[in-house]
């Protein structure tokens, strides 16, 4: 037996949930009524009315749900000028429940990964306070473009990990629904039906390269010849790391002026030039090729050996956003191709 749960009970559940006051972020269209506007620009945004979600129509939305847990810029806490003193002034730690209503499975597997870095020698109050308040409600992948790879690193269109709740396209108007967790029985108490029809969860991409293949190249050394002929081409706009949904690097900065300010927490990314510049004037990865060579070793070596699983769930999207048509897949397409 399974549980099923029509289109129209989720646009009704979503809508209820908005009318609560819940927070609601999913998949929406950011340039409709942009009359320049080609293809429409779909993005994980917070939903102000139930008709701005899209479920369908699209392979995915450019962005990723980590900004969820992990804001592009957060306060960690203020400080304050008190004569010759400083006071500092806790930041509140967020409070208000959230629901991802539409996330792709290559999304939400990403949090399962960000968990182990926020988690790891320090436990940071707040993503897991933002973790412990957000539920996952995910879509199965129903299609794919010739940048999706979940397949090649293990994953696949119906992945489980960080999901709360998995709903399974059953045919155009119904979902299978899965509750994962019990943040997702707990919301989805009462809203499905029972039936003895299951769906079937769909296909994914091709294979694209293999692992082994990969490592063998990674192993044999930091500083292979093929690299700068391989990534030279990186403009280091940082456009696939802001876009990935495992990329997680960041700065720490005050913001302030003579009366006080703000420590604060932004997004950083590793193809920057200043992220590894020293206070000298040395840059130990002073040239692209070594800041792009750094990336994939970071996400299929690197990670791999301390928290022992890839820093990829084979979104696409580092190469669907790369101005020169790089990213991930067509890195590791053409080291495969070496191997």
């Amino acid at each position: 037996m399974s549980e099923l749960l029509a289109k129209k009970d989720i646009v009704r559940l979503v809508d209820q949930w908005l009318a609560a006051g819940r927070r609601v972020a999913g998949p929406q269209c950011v340039n409709a009524g942009d009359p320049h506007r080609q293809t429409d620009l779909i993005n994980y945004t917070w939903l102000t009315k139930v008709e701005e979600l899209q479920l369908d129509g699209f392979v995915r939305p450019t962005n990723t749900i980590k900004e969820v847990v992990f804001p592009r810029h957060e306060k960690l806490y203020g400080y304050e000028f008190k004569g010759k003193r400083i006071e500092l002034v806790p930041a509140e730690l967020p409070t208000a429940e959230q629901i991802v209503v539409g996330a792709r499975p290559c999304d939400a597997a990403a949090l399962h990964i960000l968990d182990a870095v926020f988690n790891w020698d320090f436990k940071d109050e707040f993503y897991n306070r933002r973790r412990e308040l957000t539920t996952i409600v995910t879509l199965a992948c129903s299609k794919h473009d010739d940048f999706c790879f979940c397949t090649s690193v293990g994953a696949g269109p119906c992945d489980k990990r960080g999901s709360d709740v998995l709903l399974i396209p059953l045919d155009g108007d119904r979902y299978e629904v899965r509750c994962l967790t019990e943040k997702g029985q707990k919301l989805m108490a009462g809203a499905t039906t029972t039936s003895s029809e299951t769906a079937k969860e769909p296909e994914g991409p091709p294979t694209r390269f293999t692992l082994d293949a990969l490592g063998e190249f990674l192993a044999a050394g930091y500083d292979r010849p093929e690299w700068p002929a391989v990534t030279r081409r990186c403009l280091g706009c940082g456009a696939c790391a802001y876009t990935c949904p495992t990329c997680h690097c960041f700065d720490i900065v005050d913001e302030g002026g003579a009366s006080g300010g703000a420590r604060v927490r932004n997004w950083d990314a590793c193809q920057f030039t200043m992220f590894t510049a020293h206070a000298s004037g040395h840059n130990p990865r002073s040239d692209q090729s070594q800041r792009q060579r750094q990336r994939i070793h970071h996400k299929f070596q690197i990670y791999p050996d301390k928290f022992g699983e890839l820093l990829c769930t084979g979104c696409g999207n580092c190469s669907r956003n790369c101005p020169v048509d790089m990213g991930v897949l067509p890195v590791l397409k053409t080291i495969a191709a070496k191997s």
